[in-house]
């Protein structure tokens, strides 16, 4: 937003909200931004757009989601939104096959993978379903490890480890980007090689990343909130798809795991983190 000449304070006041996981607190929150009388509402995953469209129809409200905002419900199309509510996709949550088929291609004999899903987060459970699907047909069993904050998620790496999974995949939901380097340094403690959609992640000490720029995409939002805020409607401006993937691949860590990044993956890498 400073970019586009707010400045905090003059011509811009930002009200914060946070649900710090807790997706039940999410309806409140949008209630009170609503009572605030807020120009417009950014909205970060799946249920923090959805309790934002169910607390107003005439706030603009601006998302980045990682599922279909149309069958979601938010939109009536992608070209042509109608309502109040507008956005970018986030591709992360259609990239489970992708995700797999990289792990499958640096583990050797990959036969259990575990996949962290928030269930509060919808976008979780298709994701889930993707891999589901992908894995059966190169013969991987898929594992759901299930997580709704920091202390599940530490459970939930202790349970991958007894139950014998050989690689884990993160979904990607808005705690679990909060929690990056908590899950990283859990991955890297339990030998478990990992990827997530953020790159966020891979640099702060996860194995991989692949998945759209999170702040590319947060820029292309305040270019969304400064257009409503000029006058736009949200209902006209068409929702955002990514143009774009990167691979992140963390050297380090895959020399602490004893693995061999194969070539074809690290000529592809927009950053390998010695």
């Amino acid at each position: 937003m400073t970019e586009l000449g707010y400045v905090e304070g003059k011509n811009l006041l930002i009200e914060w909200r946070f649900a710090n996981g807790e997706y039940d607190r999410l309806p409140g929150l949008a209630a009170e931004l609503v009572r605030s009388r807020v120009d417009v509402i950014l909205a970060l995953g799946p249920p923090g757009a959805i309790a934002a469209q169910k607390a107003t129809t005439a706030i603009p409200i601006v998302f980045v989601v990682s599922s279909d905002p149309v069958a979601a419900g938010l939109v009536k199309s992608l070209a042509r939104p109608g309502g109040n509510v507008t956005g970018l996709l986030n591709l992360g949550g259609d990239l489970g096959a992708k995700h797999l088929e990289m792990l499958v291609t640096i583990v050797p004999k990959l036969a259990r993978v575990a996949v962290l899903v928030n269930p509060a987060n919808p976008a979780n459970t298709a994701a889930l379903k993707t891999v589901q699907v992908a894995a059966e047909k190169v013969r991987v069993q898929v594992l759901p490890a299930m997580a709704q904050s920091a202390r599940e998620i530490e459970t939930a790496f202790s349970t991958m480890r007894a139950d014998g999974v050989g690689a884990v995949m993160v979904a990607l939901d808005p705690l679990f980007i909060q929690q990056g380097h908590q899950i990283a340094e859990q991955a890297l403690k339990h030998r478990l090689p990992s990827i997530f959609a953020n790159r966020e992640y891979a640099e702060a000490g996860g194995l991989m990343s692949y998945g759209q720029n999170q702040v590319e995409i947060y820029q292309r939002a305040a270019v969304y909130v400064d257009k409503i805020l000029k006058g736009a409607k949200p209902g006209d401006l068409p929702v955002e798809q990514p143009t774009k993937l990167e691979l992140i691949i963390n050297a380090r860590v895959a020399k602490a795991l004893g693995l061999t990044i194969p070539q074809v993956l690290l000529i592809s890498a927009e950053k390998v983190v010695q």
